[in-house]
């Protein structure tokens, strides 16, 4: 069976069980919360394809076109991660529409926008996703240079340095800097690119954690492994700060610190990993985003997946000692909170997570990582 047929036929099967009630749904889904079977894993990514496929798309081949290519590029990467091919016309029309934000310097952004990095970002690993006949070489390859480009250099001592923002001007912030990691690695760059090297430093100092590696005004005052926003410009964490002005940590920005270091080559005995891991078992939740809330709640389960997988570990457990099972968590949690029509959407529209082609293109890319593990 063909896998357009394949999802077809899943999908009309879940129709024929679908809930009459957004209670029901979520009541069945804490049913089995616990142990989400395959079925159920895969019922959900069908619905959520059929969604984008259906309701989510323009004509043009764009997402949410108002806010510039990422979306698109965020989605048609989404859909390409739970098995849909780049020959698919759902996928197929977003890489012709996103090859149209090209730019002469290599960059792949709207024309006027200040997001390059993030907009380049998430073409490079869309494109690198769908590049495998080499059609896309050429083009991941300057779209490398451009984000390589924006990256903040001069002296090593300067708190910006190695880091980057949304576009070529502004503060650096971790957040970024874990976008950038992403596209450096599906660019085919290693731990010994320069690029990447210069990346690993303002990681490291965006963790609330003293080593040789940072020694910050901040590193001191907060020092429980997690990680914040940036250390540059003064520092900055939308999680606010402790009583004596360090930055509080919260949970995407670890779970984008450790995936990013990991990336970097870091081992799992470095002390930045220890720490930052300790951290994350310490505050297991998928109930929010520790430290904000439901604030960018999506965002967060997309790199809670990331981290998780790359590295490595397929269970952990808690600062109560109760073991988890990540992946099954992870759907269990994401399966609870689809909606009736097949979308995820954040009723908290901090960071356009009220757009439900954002929060669903980063709920795909979270249950993309929920089946057992790939070889």
């Amino acid at each position: 069976m063909s896998l357009s047929k394949w999802f077809f036929v899943a999908l009309m099967t879940s129709l024929a069980m679908a809930p009459t009630s957004q209670n029901r749904l979520h009541a069945q889904a804490t049913a089995t919360a616990k142990q989400p079977t395959a079925a159920e894993r895969e019922r959900a990514i069908a619905l959520g394809v059929e969604y984008l496929r259906s309701k989510g798309q323009a004509a043009d081949g764009s997402f949410t076109a108002v806010a510039g290519p990422g979306i698109t590029a965020l989605v048609a990467t989404s859909l390409m991660r739970v098995g849909i091919t780049p020959e698919d016309p759902v996928v197929a029309k977003s890489l012709a529409y996103l090859k149209t934000f090209v730019q002469p310097n290599g960059g792949i952004y709207k024309v006027g926008s200040h997001l390059g990095n993030y907009e380049t970002c998430l073409a490079i690993v869309c494109f690198a996703e769908a590049n495998k006949d080499g059609k896309f070489d050429e083009t991941i390859k300057k779209a490398d240079a451009y984000v390589k480009s924006l990256q903040f250099g001069g002296e090593p001592s300067d708190l910006s340095y190695g880091g980057v923002s949304y576009g070529k001007e502004g503060r650096p912030d971790l957040s970024n800097t874990s976008f950038l990691m992403e596209a450096l690695q599906a660019a085919g760059n290693d731990k010994d690119d320069e690029a990447v090297k210069r990346a690993l430093v303002f990681i490291s100092r965006c963790q609330n954690l003293e080593t040789e590696h940072n020694t910050t005004e901040h590193s001191a005052k907060n020092p429980d492994g997690g990680f914040y926003y940036s250390v540059a410009g003064g520092g900055s964490s939308p999680a606010g700060k402790t009583e004596n002005g360090g930055l509080r940590s919260y949970a995407s920005m670890t779970y984008a610190g450790l995936k990013s270091m990991v990336f970097a080559g870091l081992k799992a005995d470095d002390p930045r990993v220890v720490a930052a891991i300790k951290w994350i078992k310490d505050n297991y939740t998928l109930d929010s985003n520790p430290g904000l809330g439901d604030a960018g709640l999506y965002y967060y389960y997309m790199l809670f997946a990331r981290a998780l997988d790359a590295l490595g570990q397929e269970s952990l457990t808690d600062g109560k000692g109760v073991a988890h099972v990540w992946r099954d968590d992870l759907a269990a949690a994401l399966i609870t909170r689809q909606g009736t029509d097949g979308s995820w959407v954040n009723k908290n529209g901090k960071w356009f997570e009220g757009d439900p082609n954002l929060s669903t293109g980063f709920a795909l890319l979270a249950l993309s990582y929920c089946g057992p593990k790939k070889p």
